[in-house]
């Protein structure tokens, strides 16, 4: 059961920044309900799923260690999330994961991102990039691909695949996203 405080946080009517900021600090002040927050993402079909996923995406934004014990039920729900509103925020954290792991190194995340995790990253960026998802969405699955493929060199020809095939008919932040992983996947060869 969910923190009554936690709820009432997450329960604003409107979707300011300040309000979100506002539900954000509240868990950070109060780090005991985080993993109720990322059950409230990932578990609850009403709205305020995608309102504790935007609260959770600025709590990893201030925090992002706050997630990494967390990593087993984060990455075992990951593939379920459908809702565009949860999915986008999801998204977001993933990049910032690999960006933090691969480019960054940051010794933390090396200690909990195992390899189990980056596998069903890879399958869900995956899927996110081939179906029928926002933009958003899709520019950070590429990101998680490219970081991802520099370990998994199987990754990088398939990615470029999707990518050639789809770069003409995508649209602008698409195009300009993908045309920009190209090129880092052929340096990087």
């Amino acid at each position: 059961m969910a923190h009554p405080e936690l709820v009432t946080q997450l329960n604003y009517q409107k979707a300011y920044r300040e309000n979100r900021l506002k539900a954000a600090q509240w868990v950070l002040d109060h780090p005991h309900t985080f993993p109720q927050l990322l059950t409230i993402c990932f578990e609850d079909p009403t709205e305020l799923s995608y309102k504790a996923a935007w609260a959770f995406e600025f709590v990893f934004l201030e925090d992002p260690t706050i997630l990494y014990p967390h990593f087993e039920y984060f990455f075992g729900k990951l593939p379920s999330v459908k809702m565009d509103q949860v999915l986008r925020s999801m998204a977001h954290v993933c990049e910032i994961l690999c960006i933090q792991y691969y480019k960054k190194q940051e010794p933390l995340i090396k200690e909990h991102f195992r390899r189990e995790y980056k596998n069903t990253l890879t399958e869900c960026a995956f899927d996110w990039l081939i179906t029928d998802q926002k933009v958003a969405c899709q520019v950070r699955a590429m990101t998680c691909l490219y970081h991802l493929g520099t370990e998994f060199h199987w990754i990088h020809p398939e990615l470029s695949e999707i990518l050639q095939a789809n770069i003409h008919t995508g649209s602008a932040g698409y195009k300009s996203r993908a045309k920009k992983t190209l090129q880092q996947i052929a340096k990087h060869r």
